[in-house]
């Protein structure tokens, strides 16, 4: 069997059921050099044996997900979310410097949905410029990326009030692209008239810290938010977005990440086996090799 793109990565929530040390098993054993992880995986191993169970596997780190979820407004819930932002950020980097070499210390940010109440989506945003600006001092120390993820709009009321490439970048635009940064992830943007030039913002922005590829099937599950698929068995067009983000100028790892509970509901090996077919026909032929090759 032909080993995997070399830039493959699989996302920890694509074996979800999977504890830490099976699933950085499974992915190594599948010939998979990198892996993104989740943070409650982690903390169920506790942070130290997360750290040395990836150092043992060999695998490059990809992302952490996730932090975030600060859109509410100052009090003691508020503090409390920004306290586990910061503690994501330290897990981030331990976790980065136990892989193996090219890991990157990448924390995606997925923003929160409306506050309770709330109708005001840009008030909600402003919470999350406000947000940015407190943990960027930290994250820049700890040398970690926060990565700001937009979704589906159909997430917006509950999940991320950042629904695109194009608001994701204007929240980051502030800061440092070394410190703040965004993420592609096919599911949540395939479907955006202004994709392709926003990718090549943030290419020349220097802002693509992850790419993050899964499929768009209809109909949607029931619960919505389990509505990814391998890559392939939907309608997104792979070819000319990894194309694009490869122009842009990403060189990194690109993660799988699918929640589908047809998916966790078989094997951890079946699942990580379809999804190396998956993209080996999708996306592979559209990288180049620059397995350990960071922006």
């Amino acid at each position: 069997m032909t080993a995997p793109h070399p830039r493959l990565s699989i996302n920890q929530a694509t074996v979800k059921y999977a504890p830490l040390a099976e699933a950085l098993r499974v992915t190594a054993d599948a010939g998979i050099t990198s892996i993104g992880l989740w943070r409650d995986s982690v903390q169920a191993a506790s942070l130290p044996a997360a750290a040395r169970l990836l150092a043992d596997s060999g695998l490059r780190f990809s992302s952490l997900c996730r932090g975030g979820f600060f859109t509410v407004p100052e009090g003691h819930a508020r503090r409390a979310a920004m306290d586990d932002n910061r503690k994501a950020i330290e897990e981030a980097a331990q976790l980065a410097a136990s892989g193996a070499p090219g890991s990157a210390p990448v924390l995606v940010m997925v923003a929160g949905g409306l506050p309770q109440g709330s109708k005001d989506v840009a008030g909600a945003r402003d919470m999350v410029q406000d947000a940015l600006a407190e943990l960027v001092p930290e994250a820049q120390a700890a040398g970690v990326t926060l990565a700001l993820e937009p979704l589906h709009p159909m997430y917006a009321s509950d999940r991320a009030v950042i629904s695109t490439l194009k608001q994701a970048l204007d929240l980051a635009a502030p800061f440092s692209p070394a410190t703040v940064g965004v993420v592609v992830d096919t599911f949540h943007v395939w479907w955006d008239p202004e994709l392709s030039a926003q990718i090549a913002r943030a290419g020349a922005e220097g802002r693509i810290a992850s790419y993050q590829v899964c499929d768009w099937a209809t109909p949607l599950a029931a619960d919505v938010l389990l509505s990814r698929h391998y890559p392939g068995d939907g309608v997104i067009d792979f070819a000319r977005i990894t194309a694009e983000v490869e122009a842009a100028g990403y060189a990194g790892d690109v993660e799988v990440e699918i929640f589908n509970q047809e998916i966790w509901d078989t094997a951890p090996a079946t699942a990580v086996a379809r999804t190396v077919e998956g993209f080996e026909a999708t996306v592979a032929a559209h990288l180049g090799h620059g397995a350990e090759v960071r922006r």
